[in-house]
């Protein structure tokens, strides 16, 4: 007993953990690992002060490490039955309670025991000031924000997010892409959230000293809309998908939920009603009212979700666009009530960080609603016209042309130290990152070239020649920056040239050969054929075995003979036009302008050529294969195919190159959208 006792008083609360002899909760660290609570329960026996000690060098007590380190929830729950509502506020080393704990893990199930348990604890905040809800959407656990949102009391007494508070939930629920969560905030405090947007982008751009955002205003972050602009692949115009993928983007039904529609009717059942909160809890009951048809399309859409989870996926960048876009929206809106001065200085930073990043969706909605946006410029004096050309952005270009009546002028003077144009921006490099949208070397000399003939047009017939501060012109300038890509894409393109050459000689030559060597031979006008497969070829019959008949084909009324005749007759000529095109890629003059349309009128036709001499060189052959079998019917199928199977190896392989570069020369859309709505 002496021994138990002086065992239990080094268990003493009250004596700091750095001075026990931690090894004496060994066996209860294993015990909670192991998920054991047998042992667990034997050691609270023999140490009843142990249940809420400090058992590690951070302060850790047995629930912290259970929600931690715990494997089963099943021994949580016996925890927390047994350790008393106060005791579930004990803080560790950085003053984290086990629900801090569970949040930043994720751990949604060990949130609900202990919320259930005791609903303070989602109002206790640790030594960063943060509350559970704000830990949660810092490390981007959805479930487990949306769960300690909807059940943190938050009515107009408490007042919970309406300052800095709710300044850092919403920056970390955006930087999660958290835009419901962000939206009903914005929604519950508008006024509040525009202020220190404003108190943000002052600290920012003017680099005064912290104002009442500490936290947020000593890292000089960008505000909270500026941030959404900083994040293009929330957004549909800067997703990429493929022509399935659209097509599924464009079928997936988009279901308007927020996280209010987070329901766990278990949870809301347990949760006393004065915790709830009941904006989330009134639009979960609104949004429940649909039509028979959407339950039904729901629930088809639901089933294909778990049968094919890239529908889930697409689904779910359907969803989070939406929720970005709408958030921007209310973010707009919000901004424009200000005065002018404060609404310029929240919408400036993002407007032209939405034209760098080509966010057509955020340059569209400011300038809708503040059009007088489009005169903003950054410190090196561009504009969000200046940004779109630079970053090679043709839909934003699209939007400020449209909508640039008389601020044109304004766009067209030159800026900066060297006095470019915006000409002269067309004709530097693009970045690398938007040259590598492009599939070829050759379309990206192409789509360069299209960018400097379009920009051409928008600006004044004086301007095409000015001169900047180092005494260039435009074109000067394009010539210079790319020459090195230009020299580049001529070495591709001769090496291109000469192994399609190559190739289409062959195909003249087997051509040519299987022209005047006929399958089967030909008729002699006696009993057998002439040819090198008179024993396959069929008994003359006797009304066909006449003088009118010598020389000719014996299969010349076959059905595939007729397609022999046609697919090697096109075979030849094809790879003979072949041929001939890609000469005269050799012995081009490789200027710059003949990368606009020239070269690539003569690759797509080359490559056509190619293409069609391919495929008749292997319909003959499959026709000739046919022709000298003594089994057709057995034969057929097998060699239909293996007659698909290198056209379609070519097509997979080739004719993505053959399409992009068709589309980008005969069917120009990168600027089709503005030309009817040119001013000036």
């Amino acid at each position: 007993m002496e021994s138990s006792t002086s065992q239990n008083s080094n268990l003493d609360n009250d004596q700091p953990a750095a001075e026990k002899d931690l090894n004496i909760y060994l066996p209860l660290y294993r015990a909670i690992c192991d998920g054991d609570w047998e042992k667990a329960r034997i050691f609270f026996d023999a140490y009843p002060d142990a249940i809420d000690a400090p058992i590690t060098e951070d302060r850790d007590t047995p629930l912290h490490l259970a929600v931690k380190r715990g494997r089963r929830i099943s021994f949580l729950e016996k925890l927390v039955d047994v350790i008393p509502p106060k005791a579930l506020e004990l803080q560790d080393a950085s003053g984290s309670t086990a629900l801090h704990v569970a949040a930043t893990l994720g751990n949604t199930r060990a949130a609900k025991l202990l919320v259930t348990k005791h609903q303070l604890l989602l109002y206790i905040r640790n030594k960063d000031n943060y509350l559970p809800v704000h830990l949660a959407a810092l490390h981007g656990k959805r479930e487990t924000t949306f769960y300690l949102l909807v059940f943190t009391k938050d009515d107009e007494e408490a007042n919970l997010f309406g300052d800095e508070s709710g300044a850092l939930l919403m920056r970390f629920a955006i930087n999660a892409r958290f835009y419901d969560v962000a939206r009903y905030l914005l929604q519950r405090y508008p006024q509040q959230y525009m202020r220190l947007s404003i108190e943000i982008v002052k600290n920012h751009t003017q680099e005064e000293e912290p104002g009442p955002l500490e936290d947020i205003a000593q890292e000089e972050e960008p505000g909270p809309l500026e941030d959404i602009a900083q994040d293009p692949s929330a957004f549909p115009s800067r997703t990429r998908f493929n022509i399935w993928q659209r097509f599924i983007y464009y079928c997936v039904p988009l279901k308007l939920e927020n996280f209010s529609n987070y329901s766990d009717e278990e949870d809301m059942e347990n949760i006393p009603v004065q915790g709830k909160n009941t904006y989330q809890i009134q639009s979960l009951k609104g949004n429940c009212i649909v039509s028979g048809c959407e339950k039904l399309r729901a629930v088809i859409w639901k089933v294909l979700d778990s049968l094919v989870p890239y529908i889930k996926h697409i689904h779910d960048t359907k969803l989070l666009h939406h929720q970005a876009v709408q958030l921007v929206k209310h973010m707009c809106n919000e901004a424009v009530r200000l005065d002018n001065t404060n609404s310029s200085l929240i919408l400036k930073g993002s407007f032209l960080s939405a034209a760098k990043y080509g966010i057509d969706e955020i340059v569209q909605e400011i300038l809708s609603v503040f059009p007088n946006a489009i005169t903003f410029k950054d410190k090196g004096g561009h504009t969000a016209l200046h940004l779109a050309i630079m970053y090679r952005h043709e839909n934003v270009f699209n939007i400020i042309n449209q909508q640039s009546g008389d601020y044109k002028e304004f766009l067209l003077e030159p800026f900066g130290d060297k006095k470019n144009n915006i000409l002269h921006l067309a004709g530097k490099l693009a970045y690398q990152d938007r040259l590598d949208f492009v599939s070829t070397a050759l379309l990206q000399v192409q789509r360069e070239l299209q960018w400097y003939k379009e920009v051409e047009k928008f600006v004044l017939p004086r301007q095409r020649e000015a001169k900047n501060k180092d005494e260039k012109t435009p074109l000067m300038v394009f010539i210079e920056e790319h020459s090195k890509m230009i020299t580049h894409e001529e070495q591709w393109m001769k090496s291109m040239a000469n192994s399609c050459t190559v190739v289409a000689t062959l195909i003249g030559a087997v051509a040519f050969a299987a022209a005047i060597t006929v399958p089967g031979g030909n008729n002699s006008g006696g009993d057998n054929a002439v040819g090198n497969n008179n024993a396959l070829a069929p008994t003359p019959s006797p009304v066909s075995n006449n003088s009118t008949d010598e020389g000719l084909p014996i299969f010349r009324n076959e059905v595939a003979f007729i397609v022999f005749n046609v697919s090697n007759a096109l075979a030849l000529f094809s790879s003979l036009s072949t041929v001939i095109m890609f000469l005269a890629i050799l012995i081009s003059r490789y200027a710059t302008i003949d990368f606009l349309y020239t070269l690539p009128n003569r690759l797509i036709i080359g490559l056509l050529a190619l293409f069609l001499s391919v495929t008749s060189m292997i319909i003959s052959f499959s026709a000739t294969l046919y022709l000298v079998s003594g089994q057709k019917e057995l034969i057929l199928v097998p060699l239909a195919v293996l007659t698909c199977l290198p056209v379609t190896l070519f097509v997979f392989l080739q004719f993505p190159l053959l399409l992009n570069m068709i589309k980008a020369t005969y069917v120009p859309t990168i600027f089709s959208s503005h030309k009817s709505n040119k001013k000036g």
